[in-house]
């Protein structure tokens, strides 16, 4: 929330329309691909990348890098784009983006790669926060929960894409060309942006907690190094392991100081008063560990166990996202009918954790069918989880705290993610190491073990009978991963059973879908989150004519539904021509004019010269109407108490106004047109 805000005007020729509409969105979403994409291509092309430029031991953190860096700065980016105007941040972000894509296409070691990853993923952030705050802006009210429905679609196409558009790359061009993709599309979504986006975006007066995303960061950063080094660069009673150790905890305890003295937090440490905002990040943060690390390894299991191209390892991933995407829309669904959240997590976390502990009984004689099915376990019990946590946490917190609470679920998810991927790296090095040593027993002299184990192809030039021992060894180190896992995750099943499950409010019964499809790092204020869920309820009313018709009884106004929506659109803008009008209602002046000669013959507006004046009396009645709507908006937000929240109020009195006269109604047109 702003210390103070003021809104630009935006009037309804500011914002793009038809085809210029349709080329923001499309950019916008082009944006919003190459962001999601990042988070899963590279799965399938690790092995490739780990071949070419050596360093098994840093395979996680080509993944864990983009994650770190586009899960910490989305507050910044988020604030900075209320602050500054959104379209100038979102280009840069874009930029920065393309230069960190440039540069991972051209690294020539893995410490590069994964310095240039993380540059890629601080415009990753920028990009996931600020498509949907940039939709905000250009789309009415009525429209927005549609089309940012469509922009969480986004993220269940890339997670199904993702892996297979890697794979390909790497089977016909090159791994680099993984990050080159990148270029010509993102110029592209550039380009559109700066020639049709014009619309200005609602400015808000922030104070940045610069230093709470610092230590954010440091902290996190810490605790990954630890999990990453620990036992195999490092041992666990070592000087740098005990150092890194502390200085995760004092950064931590710096920490919860600054946010506890900021006056405009990353994350409030009151949040952490909440059991359920507390059971919901400990959740997220297993739920992010077990999907993170099972899309890092399993293409390795596959194509080096089962000697797949990376190609057909994305297609053996299909399953799993199939299983995910079923699921997830599906809890959703049934949460809207029903109101009741807890069971879905409940059976969730256990379907996962049987699906891992299957996945630990995978090896090189385990047929295609087997494997398929096994993933498509682990995507379905993922699904269950992955929005749940999110509708419980916004379900209980107070105003004041629901946008920080629903980007906290997702920020301990995505670091849960990182730790996943680390601490999974750290078992595969530790046991791939223990496992070589039986194997290399048995080696020729001179043999360099260091060849195979960091560079996986290295197999296929070994004979048949040695490659099948080196083979096993990989399988069984896999295998371990996954292992490890089924108790990190029952830990989170036996979480799930205390969270507290209390009636749902209107607003928690709307579906935001990049949350079902376990989508990016979020920054929303209280405000957007309410009227997102305000917008997807809006675009749930009755069909336009039954909904005039019903604020027409409210406000006991007897007019037509034709007329009230011209009624409304003339006392908003005042003064417009009548041909205009007609436009603007997408209908012939001669099929329109019945209902404004309504209105002229009541006394509710003036016509003179081709335009139309709304009186005294028209704005009065159009007052009657916005009430009513207001009236009905607000019951949507029991609970939230907007008496006592005036940028609620203000909220409720512009959606309601917005809403009536809009170009989304112009069906009131339709039919026969009123008695004379």
């Amino acid at each position: 929330m702003g210390v103070g805000a003021t809104e630009a005007p935006v009037g309804a020729g500011s914002m793009p329309k038809g085809r210029q509409l349709y080329v923001v969105l499309g950019a916008l979403m082009l944006a919003m691909l190459l962001a999601a994409l990042d988070q899963t291509i590279v799965s399938t092309a690790l092995p490739t990348i780990v071949g070419e430029l050596g360093g098994l031991d840093h395979l996680s953190w080509v993944v864990t890098a983009y994650l770190l860096a586009a899960t910490a700065s989305t507050p910044l980016w988020g604030k900075l784009g209320d602050q500054y105007g959104r379209k100038r941040l979102f280009q840069a972000s874009i930029v920065i983006f393309l230069i960190g894509s440039a540069l991972c296409g051209i690294a020539q070691n893995m410490a590069e790669l994964v310095a240039f990853r993380a540059l890629q993923g601080l415009g990753g952030g920028g990009l996931m926060v600020l498509v949907l705050a940039i939709v905000g802006d250009v789309v009415p009210p009525r429209d927005r929960g549609r089309y940012q429905g469509l922009f969480g679609g986004v993220f269940g196409i890339s997670s199904v894409v993702g892996p297979l558009l890697g794979g390909w790359f790497v089977d016909n061009l090159s791994w680099r060309w993984v990050f080159y993709i990148n270029l010509p599309i993102g110029v592209l979504a550039l380009l559109a942006i700066a020639a049709v986006l014009h619309a200005p975006s609602r400015r808000e007066r922030h104070r940045i907690d610069y230093l709470g995303i610092l230590l954010i960061v440091g902290w996190s950063v810490g605790l990954v190094l630890l999990a990453t080094w620990g036992g195999t660069t490092y041992a666990w009673v070592s000087p740098q392991i005990i150092a890194l150790g502390a200085g995760a905890a004092v950064l931590i305890a710096a920490w919860v100081l600054v946010e506890r003295r900021a006056a405009e937090p990353v994350m409030p440490p009151r949040l952490f008063a909440h059991p359920t905002f507390t059971l919901g990040s400990a959740i997220g943060f297993v739920v992010g560990f077990a999907m993170f690390g099972a899309l890092t390894f399993l293409p390795i299991f596959l194509q080096v166990v089962h000697g797949v191209t990376p190609t057909m390892s994305g297609v053996h991933l299909l399953p799993m996202m199939a299983g995910m995407l079923v699921s997830s829309i599906g809890s959703g669904q049934l949460i809207s009918r029903t109101g009741r959240y807890k069971i879905f997590p409940v059976l969730g976390t256990p379907i996962v954790a049987v699906a891992l502990w299957w996945c630990s009984r995978m090896d090189e004689a385990t047929s295609t069918l087997s494997t398929g099915l096994r993933f498509a376990l682990l995507g379905f019990g993922l699904g269950m989880v992955l929005q749940v946590l999110v509708i419980a946490v916004q379900n209980v917190v107070p105003y004041e705290d629901l946008g920080a609470a629903t980007s906290g679920v997702t920020f301990f998810r995505q670091i849960g993610g990182s730790f996943g991927v680390a601490v999974f790296g750290s078992i595969f090095s530790n046991r791939l190491a223990h496992n070589m040593e039986g194997v290399l027993r048995g080696m020729p002299p001179g043999f360099d073990p260091a060849a195979v184990q960091g560079d996986p192809k290295a197999m296929d030039r070994l004979p048949p009978r040695i490659r099948g021992e080196f083979v096993h060894a990989y399988a069984e180190s896999i295998q371990t991963v996954f292992l490890w896992a089924v108790p990190i995750v029952l830990v989170g099943f036996v979480l799930t059973w205390f969270l507290r499950e209390v009636p749902l409010r209107a607003t928690s019964h709307t579906r935001d879908y990049g949350e079902g499809f376990g989508g990016a790092p979020t920054y929303r204020s209280s405000q957007n989150e309410i009227e997102r869920a305000l917008s997807e309820l809006m675009r749930q009313d009755a069909k336009a004519t039954e909904l005039y018709a019903r604020l027409g009884r409210i406000a006991e106004v007897d007019l037509p539904a034709g007329s009230m929506w011209a009624l409304c659109r003339i006392a908003r803008e005042g003064t417009i021509r009548g041909d205009a009008l007609a436009e603007r209602a997408g209908v012939p002046a001669e099929q329109g004019r019945p209902y404004v000669n309504r209105l002229v013959e009541n006394g509710l507006v003036r016509r003179h010269d081709g335009e139309l004046t709304v009186t005294p009396a028209g704005r009065e009645v159009a007052g009657r109407l916005v009430a009513a709507r207001r009236a009905g908006l607000a019951r949507h937000l029991e609970g939230w108490e907007p008496e006592e929240h005036p940028e609620l109020a203000r909220l409720l009195s512009k959606l309601a106004d917005e809403s009536l006269g809009d170009d989304a109604d112009v069906k009131v047109f339709a039919g026969t047109t009123p008695a004379r």
